[in-house]
């Protein structure tokens, strides 16, 4: 497969980026093939403004490093207008209810973006409102970052077919998410997560239909080192995500084997490539050697959040 010379067999249909169960694999390679020419322009400071005079609202219920600025340079390199939306900033972080924030603020800007708790929080707006809702994180998933890591997994190994990717830790938004868009592009997955912890039931079931038409696995173990066997990408995640900081004692005993550490990467394939989605926490769901090792892509994942994000934005705003 060659992104840079993808034809989309129809043309793109999706108006929000709820949650990538809703995409086909058309739309996710239509999303990637266009993240990698606006790559290439943001490198060679030829920006296409294809968002010029357009204003994104960016709601924050729940606050991040990379999804603020990547969503902020993103528009600007785009020619549109960030506007950050903290909780304490509007109406709805003090109990007003979702449909008439939306439905005001679809009358003021073009697109919103919304980093919240509730999955049903990013579908209410896009029910109610009549802009492009685009979702930059929920406790249930997280489309963008999976962009960009397929996005980084082909530049790295230039295919999805057939690979393995190996995802140790909770089986929370990320594995979700993971889950989905391995499925849909026919990438073996292996989540391993200890009992208590694993990937949601009816996400696994609905991915496993796109799987089988895809011709690849999706394995849900209790064993590490069972499913990075083999491996072509190894990633891992924190324990304890935003919000779940006073289990993190608790989680850190529950997680034990489940680190990924120089022993444990040595079982997946000699060139497979490590990745997370940061923050990191060192000595804990990975060590030191691996993360800052020359196998690791963490770098690269985290600037593919722009790229990816960027061609979202231009694709359901321009």
């Amino acid at each position: 497969m060659n992104l840079n010379k993808y034809k989309a067999k129809s043309k793109f249909k999706q108006k929000h980026l709820l949650k990538l169960e809703d995409y086909s694999e058309d739309d996710i390679l239509q999303v990637l093939s266009l993240a990698l020419k606006l790559k290439k322009h943001q490198k060679d400071d030829t920006n296409q403004k294809v968002l010029k005079d357009k204003t994104l609202g960016m709601i924050f219920l729940k606050s991040s490093t990379r999804t603020r600025v990547s969503f902020e340079a993103g528009m600007v390199q785009l020619g549109g207008y960030p506007l950050f939306l903290s909780s304490n900033d509007i109406q709805m972080g003090r109990g007003e209810p979702i449909e008439d924030t939306v439905k005001v603020l679809s009358r003021y800007i073009d697109g919103i973006m919304i980093r919240t708790f509730k999955q049903s929080d990013v579908e209410d707006l896009a029910h109610y409102g009549s802009i492009p809702i685009i979702n930059g994180l929920t406790d249930k998933f997280h489309p963008c970052q999976v962009l960009a890591d397929l996005l980084t997994i082909y530049e790295y190994k230039k295919t999805f077919k057939g690979l393995k990717l190996a995802y140790i830790g909770d089986g929370y938004n990320m594995a979700n998410s993971l889950i989905v868009g391995c499925a849909k592009l026919g990438i073996n997955i292996a989540v391993a997560s200890p009992v208590g912890y694993t990937p949601d039931e009816t996400i696994i079931n609905k991915a496993k239909k796109d799987a089988i038409k895809n011709n690849c696995t999706i394995l849900i173990t209790s064993d590490p080192k069972f499913a990075i066997a083999n491996a072509d990408i190894v990633y891992s995640d924190v324990f304890s995500s935003m919000g779940q900081e006073d289990e993190n004692q608790q989680r850190l005993r529950d997680f034990k084997g489940f680190q990924v550490n120089s022993d444990l990467f040595s079982l997946a394939k000699n060139d497979a490539i490590f990745m997370h989605c940061l923050p990191a926490h060192r000595g804990e769901e990975v060590t030191a050697d691996v993360i800052d090792g020359p196998q690791s892509v963490i770098y690269d994942e985290a600037e593919n959040r722009l790229h990816a994000q960027n061609a979202v934005m231009a694709l359901l705003m321009g």
